[in-house]
């Protein structure tokens, strides 16, 4: 790992997005921007998944530091008839960013959503995930 022991706490803030193919047959099963499965309400369970992702990304990624994470805010938002799109925010203050972290939740999220709605289709496809944006730190990214 590398050695931040001598980098000042700041803010620092992550955004990652994922898009993701779900189709119309899996989309056409939402009510009001959820689908209860067998297995529960999907949006939500995907999005405890991705929080609890955030918090263990240190757990799966070899070099990444284990961190007290601020906050962690994901979005599900259905784009059209066939896709969705997830955002993952993360905060902390702290001497390390949360790149990781939020492209962990966002991964995590997504592929919940794979698991809870294979059921009806296996269709599917994880199809982007990618940082947005990152504050903090020695360098600010902002990728659109």
């Amino acid at each position: 790992m590398v050695n931040v022991s001598d980098k000042k706490i700041t803010k620092r803030t992550a955004i990652a997005k994922a898009t993701m193919y779900l189709g119309s047959e899996i989309i056409s099963h939402f009510n009001n921007e959820e689908l209860i499965t067998k297995k529960g309400p999907v949006f939500q369970t995907a999005i405890i998944a991705g929080i609890q992702a955030v918090k263990k990304t240190s757990d799966i990624i070899p070099m990444c530091h284990p961190l007290l994470i601020n906050g962690v805010d994901i979005a599900i938002n259905i784009i059209d008839a066939q896709h969705i799109e997830v955002f993952c925010e993360v905060t902390i203050e702290g001497k390390t960013g949360v790149e990781m972290e939020a492209l962990t939740g966002a991964s995590a999220t997504c592929l919940t959503i794979y698991d809870m709605c294979k059921a009806i289709s296996q269709e599917m496809v994880i199809k982007e995930v990618k940082l947005l944006e990152k504050t903090g730190g020695k360098s600010d990214i902002k990728n659109g």
